[in-house]
């Protein structure tokens, strides 16, 4: 009923820049938090950064300065911009929102994720 989907994941240089989006679709009559999560591999998921409605954001200490998040309430889409990108960033980024379906009860979803990749 209700759909999150990520895209503009890839391979990048150490230093360079990815900007991911994550739409969501479906039965939706409001969206309210909206987080990026990532997971390396063998290592536990680490809440990445996160936008409240109010635009209200919040990030981890790692990627601080580097990463910014967005949201397009019309376009029921979250916007992660990625800069000076490292290899430590290198991870599936998945993309969670908590939303109030039409006629479906206030819940979490998440996305399927998207591979980013920083190497030379």
């Amino acid at each position: 009923q209700v759909q999150l989907v990520e895209s503009g994941g890839g391979l990048v240089q150490p230093g360079g820049s990815l900007r991911l989006s994550c739409v969501a679709s479906g039965r939706i009559f409001s969206i309210y938090g909206m987080d990026w999560y990532r997971q390396a591999p063998g290592k536990q998921r680490e809440l990445v950064a996160h936008i409240r409605t109010d635009n209200i954001t919040k990030y981890a200490d790692s990627v601080k300065g580097r990463f910014t998040i967005s949201r397009d309430n019309a376009k029921n889409t979250v916007y992660l911009q990625m800069s000076s990108l490292k290899p430590e960033d290198t991870a599936v980024y998945h993309c969670n929102a908590d939303i109030w379906g039409l006629g479906i009860p206030r819940d979490i979803y998440w996305g399927q994720g998207t591979q980013v990749t920083v190497s030379s």
